[in-house]
């Protein structure tokens, strides 16, 4: 059997590889590039330092900063009016998922037109919008090397999955340094998303050859310096190891897909406004024990790839390392139950049964090695209260 490997066309990895930014313009023979970010980047100066670095090459751009966390299909469509406006050629998408998101909706739409709720999975789109040249300052969505996006419809609080080549960046610029000044809890939160996209495609029953070797290289990377950047923000080695296994986890669940994890998690943030990492943290323990029965091997691999079980540790014990580590890991970086981070407990009840059906709907947890029913995500959406 064969397998399709979608991979950006262009890869800039490591210390101040943002300065490569013209060049890769340059290649795509574009001159008139959109800054898609949010007004955290341009607060911190990293808007600032890009533009910077364009003009030296005697390129101006504009930015566009008002995109916001967990992107609506109202806030992509003030970004695809200024597109259309000032006939721009190519995207640099600049932040966290939610920009990166964002600006793969907007290359879409603003080329072609259209509501974003037309282009959600099943379709395929596979239609290329304007190039988008992604830059993430947080270790990981992998948004940057996948081809998904997820956008929430305003009328219906549903996460849409929009799926497809189109959605690919033409480039990602992986820098590390970016990363240096994020808060310590978008840290862990993006941390513990990355390790998820990596444990997940690891699972998954679209699991290949290509996208194991690049989720155990991730696992191999996120997981001893997933506390050490929550702990030592500045520890520079630990950044750069994460901010690379961000990326290689984006490109195997990209190759792969996601699970059940991230099928439970998409209603989560669209109902309470959880972010998309900590609503992951707050079900990869609990998921993950659900769900070792059915992959119990594949599990131990993931334990001993993360550093959490020895190598000559049997499938059993190391699957109970694995399922300690994730509780450990939770509990070291304070991510709370869903009734401490302030959920609606009255909304909850009303909407709990919807999100297990949205869940299922979203063809992810049809992924996982152990596919439950809707009651059964009932039952551990309920256990995720408290």
């Amino acid at each position: 059997m064969s397998h399709t490997i979608l991979l950006p066309r262009i890869m800039e990895v490591g210390h101040k590889s943002r300065e490569k930014i013209p060049a890769i313009l340059e290649s795509l023979h574009c001159k008139k590039p959109l800054i898609i970010t949010d007004k955290m980047m341009v607060k911190l100066g990293y808007i600032d330092d890009i533009q910077n670095i364009l003009k030296q090459a005697n390129i101006e751009s504009d930015y566009f900063d008002d995109t916001i966390p967990e992107p609506t299909s109202g806030s992509i469509q003030a970004g695809v009016e200024f597109i259309q406006a000032h006939q721009y050629d190519s995207i640099i998408a600049v932040g966290g998922g939610s920009p990166i998101d964002s600006a793969k909706a907007m290359s879409i739409l603003g080329k072609h037109g259209c509501e974003i709720k037309e282009y959600r999975f099943p379709r395929q789109v596979n239609e290329a919008g304007l190039p988008i040249i992604a830059v993430p300052t947080t270790a990981g969505t992998g948004s940057e090397a996948t081809k998904f996006t997820i956008i929430t419809d305003d009328a219906t609080s549903e996460k849409m999955l929009c799926v497809g080549i189109g959605f690919m960046p033409v480039a990602a610029v992986v820098d590390y340094e970016l990363t240096l000044s994020v808060p310590a809890r978008t840290t862990a939160d993006t941390g513990i998303d990355a390790l998820t996209h990596a444990i997940e495609a690891y699972v998954s029953k679209k699991a290949n050859l290509f996208s194991d070797m690049q989720a155990l290289s991730a696992m191999k990377l996120i997981g001893p310096n997933l506390k050490t950047v929550y702990f030592n923000p500045e520890n520079e080695q630990a950044r750069e190891a994460m901010m690379l296994g961000s990326t290689l986890a984006g490109v195997a669940f990209s190759n792969a897909s996601v699970a059940l994890v991230h099928g439970m998690s998409r209603p989560i943030g669209a109902f309470f406004h959880v972010p998309h990492g900590l609503s992951n943290a707050m079900l990869l323990p609990m998921i993950t024990e659900f769900s070792i029965p059915a992959a119990p091997e594949k599990y131990a691999d993931c334990a001993k790839a993360i550093g959490v079980a020895e190598i000559q540790d049997s499938v059993e014990i190391a699957n109970q390392k694995l399922v300690s580590a994730l509780k450990d890991i939770n509990q070291a970086l304070q991510v709370p139950t869903l009734a401490e981070f302030g959920a609606d407990k009255t909304l909850f009840d009303e909407v709990v049964q919807t999100m297990a059906e949205q869940a299922l709907a979203s063809g992810s947890p049809g992924n996982n090695p152990r596919v439950p029913t809707i009651d059964e995500m009932v039952a551990m959406y309920q256990r995720l209260w408290n």
